[in-house]
């Protein structure tokens, strides 16, 4: 697991995320941990090296 820290596209709080390193390729949903509302998550993985990591908002 690696804590990887980023800018809520919803608030603009500067949040932290413990993502998991040993699959390559994710796409997931997880909860702002300040405001609540839903955030895309999409990470790349290369050799437990992030690579590429963003965040997108939900439409509601």
């Amino acid at each position: 697991m690696k804590e990887h820290y980023f800018t809520c596209p919803y608030c603009w709080e500067n949040i932290s995320m413990l993502i998991d390193n040993s699959v390559s390729k994710q796409t997931y949903i997880e909860d702002c941990e300040v405001c609540c509302n839903p955030i895309q998550v999409s990470v790349h993985f290369s050799n437990s090296e992030l690579i590429d990591f963003q965040v997108d908002s939900i439409e509601q």
